[in-house]
């Protein structure tokens, strides 16, 4: 990266730190479709297996200690979760655009009638939500792509949905360890036609790749020309 890109990107990420200083509220959970916001603003939706960190990387985007409740209780998100972030001036009551705090999956003690209704919302939201722009699917660093991960990508390429992959927890593995999981998720990310190339290095405790993450989110979902 030359000095120039450099430059850019730090002024970038100060620019989404900004925007995401300002108004970010919880507004609603919807258990069945029926129960979605309007499709009136762009929507980037968090996904993962559970305890892969997704409310912790959700409260460290948004610089909240609590605006997505972390939980050791694996598959205790059940319902699609919808923060509105900022608005674009005081008269319009709309948001710039949303976060979308999808189910868990991947877990094991949940009955089988729960998984699988959480499965068909899942698949209806991805596959009918317009507005939804770009989809990041979580995983956790120290495990690397597990085969429910890989169904979730398969998911969103037969969807159209196009996703990046953000491993969590990097600073619970050693750099060089770290280095070879990456290695094989960016390869292995290569084989879905709806993965974008990146792949995002994250602590949500430390604070690693927040920012870039930040300003990456706000990219996909109000486009490159976007200013802060």
């Amino acid at each position: 990266m030359t000095e120039i890109d450099e430059a850019a990107q730090t002024a970038r990420e100060e620019a989404a730190s900004r925007l995401f200083s300002g108004p970010v509220d919880f507004l609603l959970s919807a258990p069945q479709l029926q129960f979605l916001p309007d499709p009136v603003v762009p929507e980037i939706a968090f996904c993962g297996r559970s305890n892969v960190g997704k409310s912790s990387l959700l409260n460290a985007l948004t610089g909240r200690r609590a605006i997505a409740r972390a939980s050791v209780t694996p598959g205790r998100t059940q319902e699609l979760n919808f923060f509105d972030i900022g608005r674009p001036e005081e008269e319009n009551p709309l948001p710039l655009f949303r976060l979308v705090d999808m189910p868990g999956y991947g877990f094991a003690k949940a009955p089988v009638k729960v998984v699988e209704k959480w499965k068909s919302l899942v698949k209806s939201y991805l596959r009918g939500r317009q507005v939804l722009t770009r989809t990041l699917v979580l995983v956790d660093s120290r495990h690397g792509l597990k085969e429910v991960d890989r169904e979730m990508m398969k998911m969103l390429d037969e969807a159209a949905v196009t996703y990046r992959i953000v491993l969590t927890k990097t600073d619970k593995i050693k750099a060089s360890e770290l280095d070879k999981v990456a290695a094989a998720t960016a390869a292995e990310a290569k084989k879905h036609v709806a993965a974008y190339p990146e792949i995002h290095l994250t602590s949500a405790e430390k604070g690693m790749g927040i920012a870039a993450l930040r300003a990456a989110v706000i990219s996909d979902a109000l486009g490159e020309g976007w200013e802060g």
